[in-house]
């Protein structure tokens, strides 16, 4: 199933795509599920396939403006250098990492897909990063690495838009970089995991005006999903819809040689076979 989130006459509203456009869920069982996170957190997946069973599309999909398909995750985490070469891309000759690299994004900084992606007035500097999502379905605190597949509830995909010389400011932390309103993005929807094993191997591609600038495939993570629910778990209680961002290939705008910083007017698609196209074009923060 594909789950996602959107606006209608200006209110939140979720539903699942299917050929020729959207069924609308809100109307349906949004009495009992408020909305995506809500179906996630009561394990209510039958439900949502009960309800758009045997119904026709009740939007277009190109009519609507699509919104992150989580709204509100109490989490949304990131993890960095996570494929191999990536480590290399730092030439800093550093040993390869024995802990994931782990940050938080606020969801402010985030849109759906078809949306603006915002370049900033203070930087030229805006970049891409193509990653996999995984979505939390079962919470839990200690999950067990051989049992961190059943708290996958589904997938999809991120632009993890980054403002390069501000992910410095700050002598530790990369929070100012990673935190511009509308900088990033999610989607287009969650594919649900009885439809896609989140075991894979699953494809990431990111592409800038149709020029491929990333490509890779997640056998070769150097965390792979099972142990980034595990590790993460271990300090910290993951709840139903908490996103992860699982890691960018090489080939950000930043490790060219002169860097290819993103422009106003740019499309970036970030493309897995299985889950679907993330598009969206820069814009000039208004």
């Amino acid at each position: 199933m594909r789950l996602l989130s959107y606006l209608l006459d200006g209110a939140p509203r979720y539903g699942a795509a299917v050929e020729g456009g959207v069924v609308d869920l809100t109307s349906r069982i949004g009495r009992d599920y408020s909305d995506v996170k809500a179906l996630i957190a009561a394990n209510a997946l039958a439900d949502a396939k009960e309800a758009v069973a045997g119904q026709k599309p009740d939007h277009a999909l190109d009519k609507l403006v699509l919104l992150p398909p989580v709204l509100a995750p109490e989490k949304l985490w990131c993890i960095g250098v996570n494929y191999a070469e990536r480590n290399a891309e730092y030439k800093d000759n550093s040993d390869l990492p024995k802990y994931p690299s782990l940050f938080v994004r606020s969801m402010s900084s985030m849109t759906g897909s078809g949306q603006s992606l915002e370049k900033p007035k203070v930087s030229e500097q805006l970049d891409y990063e193509g990653e996999l999502v995984i979505v939390i379905g079962q919470g839990g605190r200690h999950i067990p690495r051989e049992q961190a597949w059943s708290h996958i509830f589904g997938m999809t995909l991120c632009n993890e838009g980054t403002i390069r010389d501000w992910l410095r400011h700050g002598k530790f932390n990369v929070t100012q970089g990673k935190n511009f309103d509308r900088s990033g993005s999610i989607g287009p929807w969650i594919v649900t995991a009885d439809e896609l094993d989140p075991r894979g191997p699953h494809d990431i591609v990111t592409r800038v005006n149709g020029e491929v600038r990333q490509q890779d495939t997640t056998e070769r993570l150097m965390f792979p999903f099972d142990f980034i629910i595990s590790y993460l778990s271990t300090f910290a209680t993951l709840k139903p819809g908490d996103m992860i961002v699982t890691g960018t290939p090489t080939g950000a705008g930043a490790r060219f040689d002169p860097p290819r910083w993103l422009k106003v007017g740019d499309v970036v698609e970030v493309e897995s076979s299985r889950i679907g196209v993330l598009r969206n074009t820069v814009a000039a923060e208004r």
